[in-house]
């Protein structure tokens, strides 16, 4: 973590000695500048609105005036209710509960989709003090009745422009409306978009903005930089070379763009570094995705490839190098990805492969960050591939020219003539002529009788 200033320590903020044990355990005494500034607007009672990058510390600064506030009580429903976009969230945020309460009576349970609804259910029941969720699952088990909701008593929404992004706007507006009215609302997100706004306008208090980072600064402990490469396959030679020669690159982490790319790309790579790599994103099951973040955070993953499903919230310490094997069409997300290394006060390196067509992907970034990502030359063994992938293949659009048709000759309706059956014309006869046909004269019936 970065300290705002040498003088300013954890002990000048107003937490309780089980929180500064549980610090001092940790191994941390400077608060970050957004957890400076946001510990006395939240210990004041106002709604917050902070805006921060990944890797600010913004998840302690959060969870320590909220946890300062906590109180016990005899209710089993939750006072504090953090809903975040991911279930490696979920899971991140309950251990930083645990470490920092691990002086304290503080009960934190997580719950997530992709797991059993009745197990979750059941632990809620047992007590929660601190709860911490993905929207749809929340929503589903309130709805259920599981929990109580007139007990929270503060509202943590973490990563809101990611949930939105997601598609979880609708149940971020029916879990707010279950909840209390009498409540404090602290909303976190890397950037503020018009959606954000109008959500905050419609269920929070005037918040009070705490502002860590403009969005877009470049990180300072992070060196970029960026090749220009061809297409995709030279893209996976430059990969291949960089991983074998690179000894520093101890703990890699290497976005793709697609789940299907990042598959193709660990099939590809694990056969040319056997039991070294990792791959997650959102197909796969819930084990093998904490597993895989296990494994690499413990070492014995060397690199990971993945979507940008991991590059909001999940705290992996030391990654050394993020190498972005596509670059992101959305600016915001090149951020949150090489924000993933340079942490705690470590130099990180952020890498980006671009083609001719992710040029203007480029140029926003660089727009977004005011700052000129440097273009490294390639290296001079690198195998240049002739190889083209489906999509990099020059498409040949041909005018399809439609043949005229001769003009049909100009004819009447079909005609034949009638048998002599159908030539006959039916017409009404009167018995007056009937009656001369047959006698040769009129026939009456008589005069009529008076």
């Amino acid at each position: 973590m970065q300290p705002i200033f040498a003088a300013m320590t954890f002990t000048d903020l107003n937490l309780n000695a089980p929180l500064l044990n549980a610090l001092d355990n940790l191994g941390y005494t400077n608060p970050t500048t957004i957890q400076h500034r946001v510990f006395p607007v939240v210990m004041s009672g106002r709604d917050v609105c902070g805006i921060a990058q990944t890797g600010t510390g913004k998840t302690f600064a959060y969870l320590l005036p909220c946890l300062r506030l906590w109180k016990f009580s005899k209710d089993k429903s939750p006072q504090v209710l953090i809903v975040v976009p991911t279930r490696e969230l979920v899971a991140q945020v309950v251990k930083s509960v645990k470490e920092l309460t691990q002086f304290m009576n503080v009960i934190a349970v997580g719950v997530y989709g992709g797991a059993n609804i009745n197990t979750q259910a059941l632990e809620l029941e047992n007590g929660v003090d601190v709860l911490v969720a993905t929207p749809g699952r929340l929503f589903d088990l309130a709805m259920n009745g599981a929990f109580k909701t007139k007990t929270i008593k503060r509202l943590v929404i973490d990563e809101m422009d990611e949930m939105l992004n997601l598609g979880f706007r609708t149940q971020i507006k029916n879990i707010l409306d279950l909840l209390p009215q009498k409540r404090q609302n602290l909303l976190f997100s890397a950037t503020i978009t018009d959606e954000v706004e109008a959500l905050m306008q419609d269920y929070f208090n005037d918040p009070i903005r705490v502002e860590a980072a403009p969005t877009g600064t470049p990180l300072e402990n992070i060196i970029q930089t960026a090749y220009r490469v061809p297409n995709f396959y030279t893209k996976v030679n430059l990969l291949e070379l960089l991983l074998t020669e690179d000894k520093t690159m101890t703990k890699v982490l290497v976005f793709a763009a697609t789940k299907s790319l990042a598959d193709q790309l660990y099939e590809q790579l694990e056969a040319k570094f056997p039991g070294t790599a990792g791959v997650i994103h959102s197909n796969k099951e819930q084990n093998h995705r904490f597993n895989t973040v296990k494994q690499f955070q413990e070492g014995n993953y060397r690199f990971i490839i993945a979507t940008d499903i991991v590059a909001r919230g999940i705290d992996i310490s030391e990654v050394t190098h993020v190498i972005n094997f596509d670059t992101p069409e959305v600016p915001e997300n090149y951020i949150h990805r090489i924000g993933r290394t340079g942490r705690f006060d470590k130099k990180g390196i952020a890498i980006t492969f671009i083609t001719e067509k992710e040029k203007p992907q480029q140029e926003a970034i660089e727009a977004l960050m005011k700052y000129e990502i440097p273009i490294a030359p390639l290296p001079d063994h690198l195998v240049i591939s002739t190889e083209l992938t489906e999509d990099e293949k020059p498409k040949v659009f041909m005018k399809i020219i439609q043949p005229k048709l001769p003009k049909k000759e100009e004819r009447g309706a079909a005609f034949h003539e009638k048998s002599a059956k159908n030539s006959k014309v039916h017409f009404k006869e009167s018995r007056k002529e009937k009656m001369m046909k047959k006698y040769g004269k009129p026939i009456t019936r008589g005069q009529k009788k008076k």
